[in-house]
């Protein structure tokens, strides 16, 4: 972090809460000048995670095949400066988000709700439309990354 001389350190890969030594890792992290962001699919418990760092926690969605490992009482631990984000394959994806939306009051958290179309899968003026139409409280993420680079590269 301090060879890149960049204020943000984002922690993600994988799922970083399933390896052994992450919580130290975030904590000793804490103590340098930076924003620590940890970025999780939210299937493990996140009380744990120190106070201080912002949780990027998706929800996941039929779609994905995996929306039985939600872990919905993660909701409960997210604060002012956090985030939720839904990747979402198709229509039926989007109309599964806006009743978790609705039926777990996530507007009412105040904090950023992101819907992120599957590259490739789901073009995002698609979803934009959607999203307009139905004056959801949500923001529009893509990967820019693939935008820029393609989806081959990593490292970015």
């Amino acid at each position: 972090m301090k060879a890149f001389g960049h204020p943000l350190v984002l922690v993600t890969g994988g799922e970083p809460l399933a390896q052994r030594n992450v919580i130290e890792l975030l904590k000793a992290l804490l103590k340098e000048p930076a924003n620590i962001q940890l970025e999780t699919a939210g299937i493990h418990d996140l009380s744990s995670v120190p106070n201080g760092i912002s949780i990027i926690m998706d929800i996941k969605t039929p779609g994905s095949g995996e929306v039985a490992r939600n872990r919905w009482e993660n909701i409960s631990h997210l604060k002012a400066g956090d985030e939720i984000k839904f990747v979402i394959n198709d229509r039926s994806d989007y109309e599964w988000v806006k009743k978790v939306i609705r039926d777990r009051s996530l507007a009412e958290l105040k904090i950023p709700l992101l819907l992120s179309p599957v590259w490739k899968q789901l073009p995002p003026a698609t979803v934009a439309a959607w999203i307009l139409e139905d004056r959801l409280p949500v923001q529009l993420q893509i990967q820019q990354h693939k935008y820029i680079w393609g989806d081959k590269v990593t490292g970015v």
